[in-house]
């Protein structure tokens, strides 16, 4: 697959495509909080991987790491111009639905509270934690395929992943302080289902 897609053979992209736009759209939702958003994200990670095709190395396993990593870049661009969005969004009312549609509108909006959450606790890590927590956690990339997709080494990847969740741990402690919040059904309850995550534990 690699030698394929170094050398511009459409087939591969489009097999490429098939297998892996999934995991760069989910990864790219759970960074901005945004459908529209992740969707543009898709799409400009596959354009950028075709434009840098010449540069992939022809030894390797699996591309879904480094295309992880150009989407992972992008979204965080993306996700500074819809920070202000996010928290507005997060703070609206639920609207009366029409009895017909509700189970859809419903299903909508507890996803969009679920990804404000996430996004609430996102923001509280830096930068390069969140990406270590998003690819490890949500993208299921192991360590190594981590360092791959953010070009660090391992040691930084297994750093950033062990700071990142003793913060999240922290909020969660902070949050259950202040208030016993109550969950919906198949809700995320912000900060402490977030540090209850499971991670890969996988050794190079």
């Amino acid at each position: 697959m690699r030698e394929r897609v170094r050398a511009g053979e459409r087939g591969a992209f489009a097999e490429l495509y098939e297998h892996c736009a999934g995991a760069v759209y989910q990864h790219a939702l759970w960074l901005t909080g945004d459908w529209s958003t992740a969707e543009d994200i898709m799409s400009e990670t596959f354009l950028t991987a075709w434009r840098a095709r010449e540069r992939v190395d022809t030894e390797g396993g699996s591309l879904r790491p480094w295309l992880l990593g150009i989407a992972t870049h992008k979204a965080e661009n993306a996700r500074r111009g819809l920070r202000r969005r996010v928290a507005f969004l997060a703070r609206q009312r639920r609207t009366p639905v029409v009895a017909d549609f509700a189970p859809e509108v419903a299903g909508r909006v507890d996803d969009a509270r679920r990804l404000a959450a996430v996004q609430g606790s996102l923001d509280r890590l830096r930068r390069h934690e969140r990406e270590v927590l998003t690819l490890c956690v949500w993208s299921g990339l192991d360590y190594q395929q981590t360092a791959e997709a953010l070009g660090i080494p391992v040691g930084t990847v297994r750093s950033r992943l062990s700071r990142a969740r003793a913060k999240l741990a922290r909020f969660a402690d902070e949050a259950q302080k202040k208030t016993e919040p109550r969950a919906g059904r198949g809700e995320m309850t912000g900060e402490a289902a977030l540090a209850a995550l499971p991670v890969r534990e996988e050794t190079a």
